[in-house]
């Protein structure tokens, strides 16, 4: 395991190695060859129209709720990965700027001889490593329980089993999708199966490719307001070793020049990111609300296990992403402290100015949002939280009736 981890680095991309490894290998950066290119955009398309088959499949089963509710759940997530893939392909360009401006400016920092700083960013390497993995490990997860789903169902529950040999029952599938034959028996459920399968996991492997692609790049911007801090404090040098005024002047500059181009690729950021999570906001409502009400009216153990997986898939997809980018905020408004943590005050007048200037650029605030109705933060997050328990109660009281 460890081997395959190493493999998955890339020295040209410290920070961002595996993560753009994804994103190749499940074909939101589309290689240049075209025949590889050809062969993506055909994988990409069988997708999209599964998830039309979701949503036509919704007529049929419009009948009984849980079967409902279950497709509706699944589909809605899978629309919003569409959704994620498309964007990402049609915004490729300003995805390739973000991307290499993290990893020009993240080696930048690299190349340094403080000791605290390579602590920082090893320390940070090291946590975006665990973030990533465990969240592909989460999601994947989540994508066996959902294929395997039916198996188990077949051989834990009896009853189940007796109505599936007696006729009385249907076969439970691994996505609920429309196919043009009948997938109530044994040959055409397998061909059903093996499509809803592939589904299952492509979409899941586009779903860690960007999510966690997304993530870690929050944690940059989040780690490099820290250490622009750390510089702006250290402008003048320390009591026991000042530094020239010329030195000084260049490291204001330098400072001024990277929040600059902080802030110019976190609003590029946001805009690719920002109609996304709306609609992601929305669908996890709608997500957390539905797996709330199967786990509360499902009778079976093993069902209300897999069904919990799938809950505590969704709370932490939407709070991982409200919890960095809840961070950065608060970076942001914590970075024009550190010009007034330097040795401001024994420099000369026309050094006081440039610094007012700098103070000036770094009160800019940097936040992620979800469209222009909210900002993306750990407070949306406890109001999304507290918006679908409230359609849950709905839906239960409306149901006890």
């Amino acid at each position: 395991m460890l081997n395959v981890l190493k493999r998955l680095e890339n020295p040209k991309r410290p920070l961002l190695g595996p993560n753009v490894k994804a994103l190749k290998f499940w074909g939101l950066i589309l290689p240049k060859s075209v025949v590889k290119k050809n062969i993506y955009l055909i994988l990409h398309f069988l997708i999209t129209f599964f998830v039309l088959t979701e949503c036509i499949d919704i007529w049929f089963i419009k009948s009984d709720l849980q079967f409902l509710l279950t497709n509706l759940k699944i589909t809605m997530l899978a629309t919003i990965s569409i959704i994620k893939v498309y964007t990402f392909i049609s915004w490729r360009n300003s995805w390739s700027s973000i991307m290499d401006y993290v990893t020009k400016a993240d080696i930048a920092q690299r190349n340094t001889d403080d000791s605290n700083k390579i602590k920082k960013i090893a320390n940070v390497t090291t946590y975006c490593r665990k973030i990533t993995y465990s969240y592909w490990i989460l999601m994947y997860t989540t994508v066996v329980i959902v294929i395997f789903q039916p198996i188990f169902k077949y051989f834990f529950s009896p009853i189940y089993r007796e109505n599936v040999k007696n006729g009385d029952g249907t076969y439970l599938q691994v996505i609920s999708s429309w196919v043009p034959f009948d997938k109530n028996k044994l040959p055409g459920y397998l061909a059903a199966s093996v499509y809803q399968t592939y589904a299952s996991i492509y979409g899941g492997g586009w779903i860690t490719a960007f999510d966690s692609n997304a993530i870690v790049i929050m944690v940059f911007f989040n780690t490099e307001l820290e250490l622009l801090r750390m510089d702006c404090a250290n402008i003048f040098g320390t009591i026991d070793a000042p530094v020239s005024d010329e030195i000084a002047k260049e490291r204001i500059k330098d400072c001024h020049r990277r929040h600059v181009d902080l802030v110019k690729y976190s609003r590029l950021f946001d805009s690719c990111l920002s109609s996304i999570m709306l609609l992601y906001m929305f669908v996890c409502t709608v997500m957390l609300c539905v797996t709330g009400f199967q786990i509360t009216s499902e009778t079976s153990a093993m069902q209300q296990f897999l069904t919990a997986e799938y809950l505590i898939f969704g709370i932490a997809q939407l709070f991982i992403y409200c919890w960095h980018s809840n961070n950065v905020f608060y970076a942001s408004l914590l970075l024009n402290l550190g010009p007034y943590e330097s040795l401001w005050w024994s420099r000369a007048v026309s050094h006081r100015k440039s610094l007012y200037i700098l103070t000036a650029q770094l009160d800019k605030e940097i936040v992620f949002s979800a469209g222009p109705f909210t900002k993306l933060t750990v407070a949306t997050f406890i109001n999304i939280l507290k918006g679908a328990y409230s359609y849950y109660t709905i839906l239960s009281k409306s149901q006890m009736k």
